[in-house]
């Protein structure tokens, strides 16, 4: 699956690697030519520019954002009017939830779909996986699962609980979980705020 990738930073980068390596394709944006290098000797389409960085794309895109939070908004404002409808946007970071759902609500009127994926893991994701807190549209998240299921840990070499006879849930069982909790911490921060 293709996948681009907006900030390239330790996470960033190194998530586009790990979906590289999983054999995604993936374009990367940085304003910096020399930032690019390493990630097209990998095999990434690098570009320094948002105009070519959405052409290199196929429709339905996927933009991947993992910048700061305060610069989201930002990104979001140079980024929209390059897309076309059914592109989809994901942040990555550690967005408030009010401006992930104004966001949504927003970005819904250009006919784009907005996911939100809270995502950790620091710098030994590349080698461990991300846990990912996702919200979106649940056809949209079920379109992205492969992307997902290879951020997502794996069942990795930790033993397993004695006595314990069923199957390790699969990386994709484990994302649609993480799916609903983070749906659900959502739904239930905004009634204790609301209240």
């Amino acid at each position: 699956m293709q996948m681009g990738m907006i900030g390239l930073g330790r996470m960033g980068g190194n998530m586009v690697q790990r979906l590289m390596q999983d054999g995604h394709t993936c374009v990367v944006y940085a304003r910096r030519a020399d930032a690019l290098k390493s990630f097209e000797e990998q095999g990434a389409t690098g570009t320094d520019s948002l105009l070519d960085f959405v052409a290199r794309m196929t429709k339905p895109r996927t933009v991947w954002l993992m910048v700061p939070a305060t610069t989201v908004d930002e990104v979001l404002v140079q980024l929209v009017p390059l897309l076309d409808a059914g592109d989809i946007v994901i942040d990555g970071g550690n967005s408030y939830y009010r401006d992930d759902i104004r966001r949504a609500t927003e970005l819904q009127k250009s006919g784009l779909h907005y996911v939100d994926v809270g995502t950790s893991g620091g710098v030994m994701g590349l080698e461990r996986g991300y846990c990912l807190m996702i919200g979106g549209e649940k056809t949209i998240v079920r379109h992205l699962d492969p992307i997902f299921s290879t951020l997502a840990p794996g069942a990795g070499s930790i033993p397993r609980t004695p006595g314990r006879q069923t199957p390790v849930p699969s990386r994709a069982t484990c994302t649609a979980v993480l799916m609903v909790l983070g749906t659900l911490s959502k739904w239930f921060t905004m009634a204790l705020n609301t209240a």
